[in-house]
């Protein structure tokens, strides 16, 4: 099998841009995918994704100007290019910037137009093609051969498409079914639908059902290995060098292996959680809190804040995964629940509480509103740990809307915020198109120091800089709280939000992870979002 041409990807990616049927694009790539030679396949794969298998290149968005022209004739490969890159990423040491762009300019001198556009997409992570994760996971089962769900599980204990793709290709369903939880490697973690009531809630779940408080911090799935342990976020970034009161809270526990799914919180001294923004700034007082349950605080998790003199983050878990050579997420919810009780010390434990119907369910909710807290999230007490999806064995129940939109544009302010990006417009995902659908505007709820935040960030993530409006790649996540959706003519999806305010910016979420146009039309036909 002979290497593939670059720009034959470069094509099919234009392709998959050019149609809207979900099926037509996994037909594309799937061919696309099947015509890579084997060692090009990590690669290949990375690029229909839209991603580089190096992480960090070193080039940004000013070592994309004044490029050399395009070449007349294509002549580069995948495993050229993929060589090009490793190339470019491992330039170190005096004098890296003008070698790393001397590079840049010898591949960039190599590929023809269409070829040079899809480098600048891959270089910037800008590639919006439509052929995101879930995408490539079907090309991947249609190429190989092989179910879906088969391709999807192992891309969720694996949390590597490329991996995956390589497996695939080459062993099939044999290799797949090869991938387990690895303690260390970090998987998405379950995620929970909405409901504006604990009854429609308990709808979802059915009875009895378990209502666990939801805590407005850091998602942190922690791993740990003997003495070594790894934190990770939402999003699967490595934090354990900026959380050791975790880290000292999961090595004071009696288990040598364990997965735990949880949250990390800051809390004031009467053991109220502080705002989000303080918890993920590390801004919270050195204290001695209680927990939403009056107990104090772990002694390690005090005792590692007291060494290192970093503010305490409590972790709170509330699932187990992995128990000392054991994996746990085909299990039912309780069975691994009453694991998790037995494992972690009780000041550890998200408060939760089993149900069999609304009234308790309800006096849960208000209980966990008046100590603070963000709202419930009610679970079925059967359902495995269904990684990565976001199903109705969890739903989670807040007193006001919220949505997480991504920010598509900000305008420059007037008055008192004169020289700031201010005014936010704010999109939702549609889940076929993978584009963002416009539901409006706003500069509510913005502090001087997130208009000096905000402005820094989105003049790093423009692509058009105009005098009254900056346009950005469709990357932060921002979460806004609303009284309701209204059908409005003034932007495409037919819905503008009323009175939406900035509540946060989330760091610990990607565009992929923003909700969708579907849960907002949910909100305005009056039904629960999903």
């Amino acid at each position: 099998m002979e290497s593939v041409r670059f720009l034959d990807l470069a094509a099919t990616s234009a392709a998959v841009a050019a149609v809207s049927s979900r099926r037509a694009k996994v037909e594309l790539l799937a061919d696309a995918l099947r015509r890579l030679h084997p060692d090009e396949v990590a690669a290949g794969a990375g690029y229909l994704a839209g991603e580089l298998r190096q992480r960090q290149t070193g080039v940004g968005w000013a070592s994309l100007r004044d490029l050399p022209p395009p070449a007349a004739t294509p002549t580069l490969t995948v495993a050229a290019v993929d060589a090009a890159v490793d190339g470019i990423s491992s330039v170190r040491g005096v004098g890296a910037q003008a070698r790393r762009r001397a590079l840049l300019h010898t591949l960039y001198g190599s590929a023809t137009t269409e070829e040079q556009r899809l480098l600048t997409a891959l270089f910037g992570g800008e590639l919006r093609q439509g052929a995101q994760a879930g995408l490539l996971a079907d090309a991947v089962a249609r190429a190989a051969e092989v179910p879906g769900p088969t391709v999807r599980r192992a891309l969720l204990l694996a949390g590597d498409l490329r991996v995956v793709a390589v497996a695939a290709l080459d062993g099939g369903a044999t290799a797949l079914a090869a991938f387990g939880l690895r303690v260390g490697r970090p998987l998405a973690p379950m995620l929970a639908q909405s409901a504006s009531s604990v009854d429609e809630a308990l709808t979802a779940t059915g009875v009895p059902a378990v209502v666990d408080v939801k805590l407005d911090g850091i998602r942190v799935q922690v791993h740990r290995s003997g003495q070594d342990i790894a934190v990770f976020t939402r999003s699967l970034d490595d934090i354990t060098a900026r959380v050791p009161e975790v880290v000292a809270a999961v090595r004071a526990l009696p288990a040598r292996e364990l997965v735990l799914d949880g949250e990390a919180i800051g809390l004031d001294a009467t053991g109220r959680p502080l705002p989000f923004q303080q918890t993920s700034s590390r801004a919270a007082r050195r204290t001695t809190p209680s927990t939403t349950g009056g107990a104090p605080v772990a002694p390690a998790v005090r005792a590692a804040a007291e060494t290192t003199g970093e503010a305490v983050l409590t972790p709170y878990f509330f699932d187990l995964l992995h128990l000392d050579g054991a994996d746990l997420i085909d299990r039912p919810g309780r069975e691994r629940w009453s694991a998790l009780a037995a494992a972690v010390d009780q000041q550890l434990l998200v408060g939760r509480l089993e149900v069999d119907g609304p009234e308790q369910a309800g006096a849960a909710f208000a209980a966990a509103l008046d100590a603070g807290q963000e709202g419930v999230v009610v679970k079925d007490p059967d359902a495995p740990y269904d990684a990565g999806r976001r199903g109705a064995a969890w739903v989670k129940v807040k007193p006001r809307h919220t949505l997480d939109l991504v920010v598509l544009a900000v305008e420059w302010g007037s008055g008192r915020r004169q020289g700031w990006l201010s005014n936010l417009h704010l999109g939702a995902r549609d889940p076929r198109t993978e584009e963002f659908v416009m539901l409006g505007k706003t500069f509510k709820g913005l502090t001087d120091e997130l208009l000096r935040w905000q402005t820094e960030r989105f003049l790093g993530l423009a692509v058009e800089k105009g005098d009254w409006v900056v346009r950005v790649r469709p990357e932060q996540v921002v979460e806004v709280a609303f009284d309701g959706v209204q059908a409005s003519s003034r932007y495409p999806g037919g819905m503008a939000l009323r009175f939406a305010r900035v509540l946060r910016y989330r760091d610990d979420k990607t565009a992929a992870d923003a909700d969708t146009i579907d849960a907002v039309r949910a909100i305005h036909a009056g039904h629960v979002a999903g």
